[in-house]
């Protein structure tokens, strides 16, 4: 596996990988690597000849400096998962080069971004777009694969897509989860015991929930599943709406959307988890 920290290296990779005609494939993270992550790079290699993985800790989408400070940082180890599932090329950038000026760019992709994570996230939405555009632009790969916890973001970063007008494919892959049903997350490794103890009955709690669709309205829905997680140690509901999984507006009646989707955000202790579920 080739590792590069600049630009120039990469970009020449990328060259030789084109002039052999090979069709190049990207996964964006911030690190602290899980079997998540690696199944976004297992099948990015299976229906690609070439995959680019980036490894960097984004700034610009932390509306919490705190957040920011202790997002779990593991380039060793994460260099070492990447080579062993056969990565081709892992870009891992200091902030000066993905910035080398600050990005003052603000990208008006609408209501998608305005909803859930970007209510109680101001700012993070658009630090991502400029981080991923940022990194299309450098890696210029025919595709990019997106794990779908985080199902919001990939809808955002569709709208960014067609807005900036991106040829860039955007491919979102199922969540990965542990044997007993919690999402697999970076911010797992910051979990306490206690913590890791009760943070699966969110899962469950969400998996219950769809049978409730038959004798519930959504918003019976979401106030039930609030309750059951807020009942529990640890676990505090920050916001669970039920939303179409288009235009990711909240629903009052099953009818309005053929698609609904619940998105819910928990802390657990002071860790913040996200999950999501389909209604259909």
């Amino acid at each position: 596996m080739n590792i590069y920290q600049h630009i120039e290296g990469l970009q020449a990779f990328v060259a030789a990988e084109r002039a052999a005609g090979h069709r190049i494939a990207f996964v964006p993270t911030m690190g602290a690597l899980h079997a998540g992550h690696l199944s976004l790079v297992k099948r990015a290699l299976q229906e690609n000849d070439c995959c680019i993985v980036s490894v960097f800790v984004n700034p610009t989408q932390f509306n919490n400096p705190r957040d920011l400070e202790t997002y779990p940082r593991t380039l060793e180890a994460d260099s070492d998962l990447l080579s062993s599932v056969g990565t081709s090329a892992l870009f891992a950038p200091e902030v000066s080069t993905i910035y080398p000026e600050p990005d003052t760019r603000h990208f008006d992709v609408g209501a998608v971004a305005e909803v859930m994570e970007g209510k109680y996230r101001p700012g993070h939405f658009n630090g991502v777009m400029q981080v991923v555009s940022r990194l299309f632009e450098i890696v210029r790969p025919d595709c990019a694969y997106f794990g779908e916890k985080d199902f919001q973001q990939i809808a955002v970063l569709r709208a960014m897509s067609h807005l900036i007008k991106s040829p860039v494919e955007i491919i979102a892959c199922p969540i990965v989860r542990e044997a007993d049903g919690l999402a697999l997350s970076s911010r797992n490794l910051l979990l306490t015991k206690e913590g890791r103890a009760v943070a699966p009955n969110i899962y469950r709690i969400l998996a219950e929930s769809r049978s409730w669709r038959q004798d519930h309205t959504p918003q019976q829905v979401i106030e039930r599943v609030t309750a059951e997680i807020n009942a529990l140690p640890e676990l505090r509901v920050e916001y669970f709406e039920i939303v179409d999984t288009d235009s990711l507006q909240p629903i009052t009646q099953w009818s309005d959307s053929p698609k609904p989707h619940g998105c819910i955000t928990v802390y657990c202790g002071e860790v913040r988890l996200i999950d999501n579920i389909p209604y259909y």
